[in-house]
């Protein structure tokens, strides 16, 4: 049996055929760039979802926490911070629709205004607790939240204008 194995080897040729020369090199770098690329697309994907998760739950977290102590000291202010609170999370799930490498740093410049703004919406809140003048500051809450949808809804233009500028210079040109 070993004899008809050596004979089959020798009396057939194998691999006689090369590759050329720097083949290996190449396949390396191009599966080498495919991985890289891989893993950048995945951290991005990742962040992504992170920042979704971290927005979201930020929003509703604080507004399951603190909405009773609001309800309770001004039943008119429940259903305005209802309203605004829902809809500042709707936006945020459309502009995360719209979320990639190229729009990343817009988004993410947008939600450190919206977290200023939060910032300043506790501070409302605990004057509101301390200090006498509801109306000024309840006033003071809601063009907060306004301030909110604004930038969420000029974030959303300009995505979408990033998305198709064709479609937005066509549109401004029926306008005119």
């Amino acid at each position: 049996m070993k004899d008809q194995f050596e004979d089959f080897f020798i009396n057939n040729d194998f691999d006689i055929n090369e590759p050329h020369s720097g083949h290996e090199d190449r396949f390396l770098r191009k599966l080498n760039r495919q991985q890289e690329h891989k893993k950048k697309l995945s951290w991005t994907w990742m962040g992504a979802a992170a920042s979704i998760l971290i927005v979201l739950s930020f929003f509703l977290g604080k507004y399951s926490l603190e909405e009773n102590s609001i309800q309770t000291m001004f039943p008119e202010m429940a259903e305005t911070e209802t309203f605004f609170v829902n809809t500042i999370a709707q936006e945020l799930k459309e502009i995360e629709k719209f979320r990639n490498i190229e729009t990343e740093s817009i988004i993410e410049d947008a939600l450190d205004q919206i977290e200023e703004l939060e910032d300043q919406f506790k501070n409302f809140k605990k004057d509101l607790s301390v200090i006498g003048n509801e109306r000024q500051i309840i006033k003071g809450m809601i063009d907060n939240y306004q301030q909110r949808l604004q930038i969420l809804e000029q974030l959303l233009f300009q995505l979408e204008y990033i998305k198709n500028p064709t479609q937005q210079n066509n549109d401004n040109n029926e306008f005119i």
